[in-house]
């Protein structure tokens, strides 16, 4: 019975050994399963060297560097004991040890908070610890972000480094799990905090607050500041009251000030700030500190080109305009006389503070060189220099000291007229002047070359000739409104077309050359211009009046020509009867009773001439002569007839003879003129 029993019980244990080997592989591969990509709890057994073993419950112990526990920006602390969440990434390797790993176990821990902040729109804090290209490196709670280097504040950053390493508060701008990419942003944080700072400042800002604030940005025309939420511009203008060519002479970047809210215009909401506000105004009572006419020492600053702006005090600053550098050297450019940071002494010479001004000279610390020149050189004094300059009024000559003298036109020859005299000269010349005035206020020294010389209107010559005076001059120039004629030495004189000749057809300046001479008739003597004014017309009147007075009359129908001609051959004829009558009676002392009858005739024609030419005058000569024709058969009836015959035979002698015969008889007969009132 008893082996009936144990039959069956071996044939059946070999089936339940495989049963139980089954059961056992399948939860062998379920357990492998269920924990691989999963996190689990687990204990630090023992820390080696680099590596925490760490019991997980399973077959064997897994290794996890401890660079693997390290947090950016804290100290590592792990020890025997500490419970800590691992990441399973193999159940088994092939030396059947499980695989673990710390920071797997915190990036799934960091995504499924990630996520949640990422869903509420909530802030997360992250460590920057490493530079990418384009950007950098996060560590968001154990998960790795990219931060974009645009995001990294709201202006540009130029140095990162004082952020690394620093917790931050950043915002999540993408999540994508799958790829694991998480995009966060700082900027973000930074303009909504932004906006709130600047709603609360905005609303409690006023003008002539005083604030503090961080030198954010710099330009060439001023600085930003923030001042918490907002930005102000600083002015350089407004940095300090002395002149700042650059804002970076007094300030820097991340440099905390205090300034003043000059200006607020709440629609714009733009903020203008000053930092010399806040200082004492070294204006204020300048007045009394640089008074007019005292001389100071400042320093260049700053030149322009109308001139240099000279520092007396720091914030108080002088120009020096470019005409009041130098005595001598005028329209010159300020940099060729100072220079930037130069010492100099300069004088006060206008204060405004209202404006802001002070006119200060340079000049005037100098020696005056017109003074000095005048105080050794009177009027009447001869110098000595070279001709610097010919312009159309006259020449400049330098002179001691650097500068110039003026010899005007009219003062370069007594005779020449002032282009001709100024053609004599040239640049460089050595000329001698005489010093006619010196003018210190103006800066103008007169010269005079011609002084040197006796003056013609002046001397013993004008006051030989008198207004009615019959001169030779000789032609110098000729022009279309006349000749001009040169008398005696070097005295100038005119003579109108009108009044070249008593015939129209002769009043012509081209029949004249120059250098021909020519007899004409004083009618004017200005002194002021030392000009004369002459006529040949007058002249020929005059000849003829004369003529008229003493050979014939003019209502006997006789020219000139024919009463000189006449004249002149009677004169002749009676010269010739009286040479004869000497050579054949030597001893006859008796003169004919004719010629005594002749010269009754003469005087008697002289009264009608007179008479006649009085009417003349006052009549156009035409209507004269048609009154006077019977009155002209009559007085020709009642001359002699030895006169009638001399006229008859005068009027057929070539013209040319009666000329040369008149101009002798006048050079004979006619007396010198009496002058005219």
């Amino acid at each position: 019975m008893t082996a009936e029993t144990s039959e069956p019980a071996t044939e059946e244990a070999p089936l339940a050994i495989k049963e139980n080997f089954a059961e056992l592989l399948e939860e062998s591969l379920g357990e492998r399963e269920r924990f691989e990509g999963q996190v689990i709890k687990g204990t630090v057994v023992v820390v080696e060297n680099d590596a925490a073993v760490i019991d997980v419950g399973l077959k064997s112990e897994g290794r996890i560097p401890l660079k693997e526990f390290s947090v950016p920006g804290e100290e590592l602390e792990i020890k025997a004991g500490d419970q800590v969440d691992v990441f399973v990434e193999r159940y088994e390797d092939r030396d059947g040890v499980v695989s673990l790993s710390r920071e797997k176990a915190r990036r799934e821990e960091a995504w499924t908070q990630l996520q949640k902040s990422f869903t509420d729109n909530e802030r997360v804090n992250g460590v920057i610890f490493g530079r990418v290209k384009g950007g950098f490196i996060v560590d968001v709670s154990g998960a790795m972000a990219f931060l974009p280097g645009s995001q990294v504040d709201i202006r540009p950053v130029r140095d990162i480094t004082p952020l690394m390493g620093t917790p931050q508060p950043f915002q999540i701008l993408k999540m994508d799990r799958a790829r694991g990419n998480i995009v966060v942003s700082r900027r973000a944080v930074l303009e909504e905090a932004r906006a709130e700072a600047r709603s609360e400042l905005i609303a409690n800002l006023k003008e002539e607050q005083i604030l503090e604030g961080v030198v954010k940005n710099i330009t060439d025309y001023g600085a930003f500041v923030d001042l918490g939420g907002v930005d102000g511009l600083l002015h350089v203008t407004d940095i300090a009251w002395q002149r700042i060519n650059h804002p970076t002479e007094a300030l820097q970047i991340g440099q905390t000030v205090k300034v003043q809210v000059i200006r607020f215009n709440p629609e714009t909401q733009r903020i203008s700030l000053g930092m010399k506000q806040l200082e004492a105004d070294p204006w204020d009572g300048v007045a009394a500190k640089y008074p007019v006419g005292t001389n100071y020492t400042g320093r260049v600053t700053n030149i322009t080109d109308y001139g240099a702006f000279v520092e007396l005090e720091a914030g108080v600053e002088g120009l020096v305009h470019v005409s009041e550098m130098s005595w001598t050297r005028k329209n010159i450019q300020p940099g060729m006389i100072v220079s930037t940071s130069q010492e100099v002494e300069v004088k006060v010479l206008d204060t405004d503070p209202e404006k802001r001004r002070i006119s200060l000279g340079l000049k005037q610390c100098m020696g005056n060189p017109w003074e000095e020149f005048h105080n050794n050189h009177p009027s009447g004094s001869e110098v000595e220099g070279d001709v610097k300059n010919i312009t159309e009024f006259g020449l400049f000559i330098g002179l001691p000291g650097d500068i110039d003298g003026m010899v005007h036109l009219s003062d370069l020859s007594w005779s020449q007229r002032g282009e001709e005299a100024l053609a004599e000269f040239k640049k460089g010349d050595q000329v001698k002047a005489k010093v006619l005035d010196v003018d210190v206020e103006k800066e103008r020294i007169s010269l005079g070359i011609k002084q040197f010389t006796d003056d013609p209107f002046e001397g013993g010559i004008i006051d030989k000739m008198k207004k009615g005076a019959v001169v030779t001059c000789t032609v110098s120039a000729i022009v279309d409104g006349g000749i001009e004629v040169t008398v005696g030495e070097g005295i100038n004189g005119f003579i109108r077309k009108n009044e070249l000749s008593r015939d129209r057809s002769e009043q012509r300046p081209d029949r004249f050359a120059a250098g021909e001479k020519v007899d004409a008739k004083i009618t004017q003597i200005d002194r002021a211009t030392r000009r004369l004014t002459l006529s040949v017309k007058a002249r020929e009147v005059a000849d003829e009046k004369r003529a008229m007075a003493e050979y014939g009359s003019s209502n006997s129908g006789a020219s000139l020509g024919d009463i000189l001609g006449a004249a002149i051959r009677e004169k002749q004829d009676a010269k010739d009867s009286a040479d004869t009558a000497e050579k054949k009676a030597p001893k006859k002392k008796a003169a004919p009773k004719k010629p005594a009858k002749k010269e009754a005739a003469k005087e008697k024609d002289v009264e009608k001439a007179e008479a006649g030419d009085e009417e003349t005058a006052k009549k156009p000569e035409k209507k004269t002569a048609k009154k006077k024709a019977p009155a002209k058969t009559a007085k020709a009836e009642e001359k002699p007839a030895k006169a009638s015959k001399a006229t008859k035979s005068a009027a057929k002698a070539p013209s040319k003879s009666a000329a040369k015969a008149a101009e002798k008889t006048a050079d004979e007969k006619i007396p010198e003129p009496k002058s005219e009132s």
